[in-house]
């Protein structure tokens, strides 16, 4: 297969595609990837010298020149001649790209609707004078679209570049549409025959009718209630019009909280919307309604009231923060964050965990899927020195015990997990008792707990 060169220009088409939603607001990030499309992908004459599979330092190191900052800082203009001293204006207009500045400007506004003044203004920032944590993000991103593959710590160029929307004198088809704009589904489904495909390209392959038949049916829990229905597109119209605003505002919210059993306010700053687990979620930061964590994923059917407010000195203090050092979150750092332990709510503490599979169920149901990036796969005795280097006594050496008494036929594994995250609980319940939690010691003792009561539910008369 001959290698492909990735020479699209940045028309307002495929800046849209790259921008995952608001381009008037995410404008720089857009273009940024584009420039990391074309270092990955060029020609010779515009691709870096890297291998096939590389780290972010890595890439840094083959980006920047030497002198380029290593922390988690935004550079300061250190050195003409390395890239992040370039305004966003030069990377758009030049020989390389022989695009006509006040075409584009135009077909930009035309498009966002944003004023020529603040498009002037964004042109001029640096695109790369951004912090580490940006530019890992912009990685994750060119993961989630496809063009790169993560494992092993490391990121992979692809052979094949994923569906992308043609610039607009180009003749685009509903399927290449389709591709794009069902990009939002990022999460991969396990089809029929044990064949993962992505959403979109199952959206891409079974939306239209086979000789007059619908043949194809995605069937999704929904555990919000008929009546709440409308309310949740209400709120997930009201965040759609909020988040096309510049700046986006941040909302006082009133919630229904479960585990407090009572109402509170809570006043946000709203990231994202997930589908998770049969109910949808806002991603937010700011106050959650225990006020123990700066994030915190609100139902949407439990919330009742929501209220736009101004940037203010009135809001939280770790809001006020982020607004004064223009470094409010952003979905990519959701999605760093649940790529680094298992469990939906990503701001719960990461801990390590060793599970136990009955050999011959694992071999039917849990072999060959795909739970998470951190789920590795152990041999017996790895996991006796996991828990040997990661456990104190006394319950080191209960544990130890333990194992002994289990096979070494069984498989065995290491992740990390979310410890206190509902979803990963109810995912062991579901297996159990062909998984066995061995470490950590809080949550095995948790779950004997449970298991202990529901045998009196079902054995006491």
């Amino acid at each position: 297969m001959s290698e492909q060169v990735f020479q699209d220009l940045p028309s307002v088409e495929l800046l849209q595609w790259l921008a995952r939603g608001s381009l008037k607001q995410n404008l720089l990030r857009a273009i940024r990837l584009w420039v990391w499309l074309r270092s990955l992908y060029g020609n010779t004459q515009k691709r870096l010298v890297l291998n096939g599979s590389f780290t972010y330092a890595q890439w840094r190191d083959a980006f920047f020149t030497r002198t380029h900052p290593k922390g988690d800082v935004i550079p300061k203009l250190h050195d003409s001649l390395c890239p992040c001293s370039k305004t966003t204006e030069e990377w758009l207009f030049s020989e390389k790209t022989s695009m006509t500045a006040r075409e584009w400007k135009g077909l930009m506004l035309a498009h966002t609707g944003m004023d020529l003044s603040h498009l002037e203004q964004q042109l001029q920032q640096r695109l790369f004078g951004v912090t580490r944590r940006s530019l890992q993000g912009d990685l994750q991103t060119l993961a989630d679209l496809g063009w790169l593959q993560y494992k092993a710590q490391k990121y992979h160029r692809v052979r094949e570049f994923p569906p992308r929307p043609l610039s607009s004198q180009d003749e685009t088809t509903p399927t290449q549409l389709s591709a794009y704009e069902l990009n939002f589904l990022q999460e991969d489904l396990v089809a029929i025959s044990r064949v993962r495909l992505a959403p979109k390209a199952i959206a891409e392959t079974h939306a239209q009718k086979i000789n007059g038949v619908q043949r194809f049916f995605l069937q999704l829990d929904y555990v919000i209630p008929r009546s709440t229905i409308d309310v949740v597109e209400d709120w997930q119209h009201k965040l759609k019009q909020l988040w096309a605003k510049t700046p986006v505002p941040p909302v006082k919210l009133g919630y229904k909280s479960a585990r407090l059993g009572n109402t509170v306010d809570c006043i946000v700053y709203p990231v994202c919307i997930y589908y998770v687990q049969r109910a949808v979620y806002l991603c937010a930061y700011g106050q959650s309604p225990e006020r123990k964590t700066d994030w915190y994923n609100f139902r949407l059917d439990r919330i009742y009231k929501m209220t736009a407010l101004e940037w203010s000195s009135a809001l939280p203090s770790n809001l006020q923060k982020c607004d004064r050092q223009a470094s409010l979150p952003h979905p990519d750092d959701i999605a760093i964050e649940m790529s680094k332990a298992w469990g939906f709510d990503f701001y719960l503490p990461s801990q390590l965990m060793l599970l136990r599979f009955d050999r011959n169920f694992h071999d039917r149901y849990i072999q060959n899927t795909f739970r998470h990036e951190t789920f590795e796969a152990i041999s017996y005795k790895q996991a006796k020195n996991l828990i040997q280097q990661n456990t104190k006594s006394p319950e080191q050496q209960t544990l130890l015990k333990i194992l002994e008494n289990r096979s070494d036929k069984d498989a065995y594994y290491r992740l990390y997990y979310r410890h206190g995250d509902n979803n990963v609980s109810m995912r062991i319940r579901a297996w159990r008792p062909k998984a066995e939690v061995i470490m950590p010691w809080e949550l095995r003792k948790n779950i004997a707990d449970d298991v202990a009561t529901e045998f009196n539910l079902y054995h006491n008369k």
